[in-house]
């Protein structure tokens, strides 16, 4: 048995521009970000209907929104990078599940890039990269 519950966030529009494009390229008119977060079910089952006995997932996505703003970014990779750090600085995440993409591919579909990490892999991964 699981000791994780999870809460999901499906189809979060990010205002964000991602890549360089040549003319006749096709440029995304979309980034769109499903999220997974890990926590202990003790912040999912509780024993009183108050906001101070679940996790508050909205400073995190305001900040995921804020971030996906905040510059033109080259890769989606390197954002879905900064995403993971704005969900482990809430302690209360044990692992992110992040799926990233982009629309319209040629006339239509999407593009993406998904990964699974717990904290310690995001910080055993940041250590090596510092």
């Amino acid at each position: 048995m699981t000791k994780h519950a999870q809460i999901r966030l499906n189809d979060l529009a990010l205002p964000c521009s991602i890549g360089t494009y040549e003319t006749d390229d096709i440029i995304p008119d979309a980034h769109v970000l499903d999220m997974v977060l890990y926590l202990d079910k003790s912040w999912v089952i509780i024993d009183a209907d108050q906001m101070d006995r679940v996790f508050d997932y909205d400073p995190l996505i305001r900040k995921i929104l804020r971030t996906a703003a905040a510059e033109n970014f080259e890769t989606q990779e390197y954002l879905m990078s900064l995403i993971f750090q704005c969900c482990f600085e809430h302690t209360e995440v044990h692992a992110a599940a992040l799926f990233l993409r982009k629309s319209p591919v040629r006339d239509d579909g999407s593009l993406g890039v998904q990964v699974t990490l717990t904290r310690a892999e995001f910080e055993d991964m940041h250590l090596a990269q510092n």
